[in-house]
């Protein structure tokens, strides 16, 4: 089924949709900026707000604070009126509190809330929030509004001083006042957009009656034309490219009303043709010649391509140690040649031990620098002959090739004390690194002996890490 629209209704709907998406668009992008803006302002002011009651506030003093027993000590009556003080001078703020964290588990020491909801010394805080651990160690503020047995709230964290990763001052900013503020940027960006609506609608209706006009003329003299009435001229100007239409059919009038011009303008043609034809012949050479030039380019690319591939294939992006398919590899050439000259080699897969800890303490890039500096320490420890690899993740495996299991023993140990004896820096700051060890001999099974060590691996992990274990069947 075929519906005919107007050109009237098209240029109407087509200008209004264009102005409606401009407005959108930007009204959009203005509202988001808007919002982005008030989150980032009202984050800042969690955020300093935090770090400077942290710096009134000294762990020492609160760290005998663990009880409800210890409410009456002077040290909790001095800070409680110190933070319920600093709240009713921020009406912004509903909470003010002191936290402790303590075997992975968080308490209150000091609430400022005034009523029976009022969280004592030693009470548990059930919610485990990214931002609110990462608050005893750095200044932060909750990425989103945050639902808990006091309600909701936006909410920044600031470690307090001597605290050593244990104590944290936390500032509560209700959500309603929050939603309040999206509340009247949403209606402004209402009132916005419901005056661009009007606006589009009146522009695109006077748009599309100025467009109209010339073409109903146009089309009229074209009709006249094709009647054989020549000699009349179109009279109207809108001084936009229309008036090349206008203009056009106007010379198409005087080029039907003489014959010659006709006979003229097939010569013209058949010239231009020609010279095209010649224009043609001298693009489609000067194409060839480019081609070639680019065949040869595209050959030079792959060879250095091909390369790059050997190399991906082989080598682990990160560590520049072997990756695990050469490992692999190696490992099935050094079964056939122990057949062979019943030669031992043995296994030593290590892995890193809490290493989640490092990438979520230190960040990703921090554990990454480690991962590359963990294989430069072994391949210094390592000799020519064995093979250092990335096994997968924060595990690397060492194969030794014509070593017993007491020599792979031997070099597990140095590797181990390499790691955990020299400490790691990274932007400037200390992090101490130790790693566990599983070896294994390999005595004929060699998904055994990978199997064994990687049993023995988490037998030193078991055992307290930064160990290395022997694997105890023989295989």
């Amino acid at each position: 089924m075929n519906i005919r629209i107007s050109v009237r209704t098209k240029l109407f709907l087509s200008h209004i949709l264009i102005v409606l998406f401009i407005a959108g668009t930007a009204g959009t992008y203005f509202y988001l900026s808007a919002v982005e803006s008030l989150m980032d302002g009202l984050k800042e002011r969690l955020q300093a707000s935090a770090g400077l009651i942290s710096q009134t506030l000294d762990a020492e003093a609160l760290r005998h604070i663990r009880t409800e027993e210890d409410m009456a000590s002077p040290e909790y009556v001095a800070t409680l009126d110190q933070l319920r003080t600093l709240k009713r001078m921020n009406p912004d703020i509903a909470f003010i509190y002191v936290m402790r964290l303590e075997a992975e588990k968080i308490f209150f020491v000091i609430d400022s809330d005034e009523t029976n909801a009022q969280a004592l010394p030693g009470k548990k805080y059930a919610h485990v929030l990214p931002s609110l651990q990462r608050g005893f160690t750095s200044m932060i503020v909750d990425d989103e509004i945050v639902t808990d047995e006091w309600g909701s709230f936006l909410s920044g964290y600031a470690p307090i001083k001597n605290a050593k990763g244990q104590f944290l001052v936390g500032i509560d900013m209700r959500a309603d006042q929050v939603r309040e503020k999206y509340s009247a940027l949403r209606i402004s960006g209402a009132v916005a957009v419901s005056v661009a609506v009007v606006l589009a609608f009146v522009l695109a209706r006077i748009l599309a009656n100025r467009f109209m006009i010339p073409i109903r003329v146009s089309i009229s003299r074209c009709s006249s034309i094709a009647e054989g009435r020549y000699d009349e001229q179109l009279d109207i100007q809108t001084n936009d490219e229309l008036d090349r239409l206008i203009e056009a059919i106007n010379k198409m009038s005087n080029s039907l009303s003489l014959s010659q011009r006709t006979t003229q303008a097939a010569v013209d043609s058949l010239r231009q043709a020609k010279d095209e034809l010649e224009i043609r012949v001298r693009q489609r050479t000067s194409d060839l010649s480019e081609v070639n030039n680019k065949l040869s380019q595209e050959v030079a690319e792959r060879l250095v391509a091909q390369k790059a591939l050997q190399e991906a294939a082989t080598i682990d992006p990160l560590t520049r140690l072997f990756n695990r398919r050469v490992v692999q590899e190696r490992l099935d050439l050094e079964v056939a040649r122990s057949s062979r000259q019943n030669t031992p080699f043995t296994l030593v897969i290590v892995d890193l031990d809490h290493f989640k800890m490092i990438n979520d303490t230190h960040g990703h890039d921090a554990g990454d620098s480690i991962l590359v500096e963990t294989g430069v320490r072994m391949k210094g420890i390592i000799r020519g002959q064995d093979t250092l690899a990335r096994w997968g993740g924060e595990e690397f495996m060492i194969l030794l090739p014509d070593t017993d299991s007491a020599g792979g023993l031997e070099v597990a140990e140095k590797v181990r004390a390499r790691i955990a004896d020299t400490t790691y820096y990274f932007a400037g700051k200390e992090i101490r690194v130790t790693a566990s060890f599983g070896v294994a001999q390999y005595k004929g099974d060699l998904e055994g002996a990978i199997t064994a060590a990687d049993q023995a691996l988490y037998q030193a992990k078991n055992l307290g890490r930064n160990r290395v274990e022997l694997a105890g069947a023989e295989l």
